[in-house]
């Protein structure tokens, strides 16, 4: 008589805090609040540098429009923030490369963001309308239109600005550049301020003790 086969082994039990998350179904009002404001700030930051680019004399005129604060000017930036990489000879293939890489990041970021997050969906479609904008740029004519300038004119902000190493003027900048800035500012927040309050929304309720 031959022995009995052993038992098949069992799986150990999955905790249900491993478990994968099912893949949630995309919603179209998502995608579409996205587009919706990525298009809207792309446009509006082409819109701003065409007209400068007619009616505002590259690097010879200077439109005050809070004196001593804020002026409109024309620059072009060949390089990245603050004129990085303006005399790198393949600056054009780097720039290139790395929009490619974050227009693909902040896509597989929505793809990845839950469909009733709204304020995320608004920073990824502000921080994509302002790689989008510049990248736009530089594929046209090579160099980025600048045209916000502040500045102080005031003697002892002057000399405190000097003192800490900030520029006065600061590096001219445009619609694209603050948008990518407000966009990381809303990541900012929602990591300090609104993440921990979500999941503590969607955690399940905790059982009475000695229940």
């Amino acid at each position: 008589m031959s022995d009995p086969a052993p038992p098949a082994p069992t799986a150990p039990p999955i905790d249900p805090a491993d478990a994968p998350e099912p893949t949630q179904p995309q919603s179209k009002a998502k995608w579409a609040l996205f587009a919706v404001i990525a298009t809207v700030l792309t446009v509006a930051d082409q819109v701003t540098k065409v007209w400068v680019q007619q009616n505002i004399a590259l690097y010879r005129q200077e439109i005050p429009v809070i004196p001593g604060f804020f002026s409109l000017i024309h620059a072009e930036n060949t390089g990245a923030a603050f004129s990085f990489l303006a005399d790198f000879e393949y600056r054009m293939w780097v720039f290139a490369a790395f929009t490619v890489f974050a227009v693909g990041m902040l896509l597989q970021m929505l793809w990845q963001l839950p469909n009733d997050d709204r304020f995320q969906t608004i920073a990824l479609g502000v921080v994509f309308s302002g790689a989008v904008g510049n990248a736009i740029d530089r594929a046209v004519k090579q160099s980025v239109t600048d045209f916000a300038q502040l500045y102080t004119e005031h003697p002892g902000a002057s000399a405190f600005l000097s003192s800490v190493g900030i520029p006065n003027p600061w590096p001219s900048f445009n619609v694209a550049d603050v948008a990518i800035v407000v966009g990381l500012g809303m990541f900012l927040i929602h990591w300090l301020f609104l993440e921990k309050d979500e999941k503590d929304a969607k955690a399940p309720p905790s059982s009475p003790a000695g229940a």
